[in-house]
């Protein structure tokens, strides 16, 4: 869209076919690329780097735990995406999402939350207090990495 590069998945080390259905969790680390069926959670660790790549045909019914998801296809499940998340136009999600960074063509669709997780790297977390204290109409802590933004004219 502004002449940035596309996020491309590296390397595939596991690849589960268009005619394969998995039922049970997986766990990897590399590149997984789902063109079948898995009922089951799909799991990466956050520090990782690893790829999830969902294609079209692709469906995941369970939760999705991956630093990097690039997802065309559907997912009936939460997505906590650690680093961050690529849903392309025909990208379906039925349940809530975590990310780091976002990226969304139109025509994806999401039914469920949308939810920000900043990086744990020097950032404050927003904690139990800045909810309570924005629900109650005050205005919650700025996160220590955040500089003050310059007026518009």
């Amino acid at each position: 869209m502004f002449n940035r590069p596309k996020h491309k998945p590296g390397r595939i080390d596991t690849l589960i076919g268009a005619g394969t259905r998995v039922v049970g969790d997986v766990q990897f680390t590399g590149g997984l690329h789902v063109d079948g069926f898995v009922k089951g959670n799909v799991d990466a660790p956050a520090e990782s780097g690893s790829v999830l790549g969902i294609s079209d045909g692709g469906v995941v019914e369970g939760s999705v735990a991956v630093p990097n998801v690039i997802l065309n296809g559907t997912v009936i499940g939460d997505i906590l995406a650690h680093h961050r998340l690529e849903l392309g136009a025909t990208a379906k999600v039925t349940g809530n999402v975590y990310y780091g960074l976002i990226e969304m063509a139109i025509g994806a669709e999401i039914n469920g939350k949308l939810v920000h997780e900043p990086p744990k790297d020097g950032v404050r977390q927003a904690t139990k207090q800045d909810a309570i204290a924005g629900a109650n109409g005050a205005a919650p802590h700025a996160p220590v990495a955040d500089k003050p933004r310059e007026a518009a004219l």
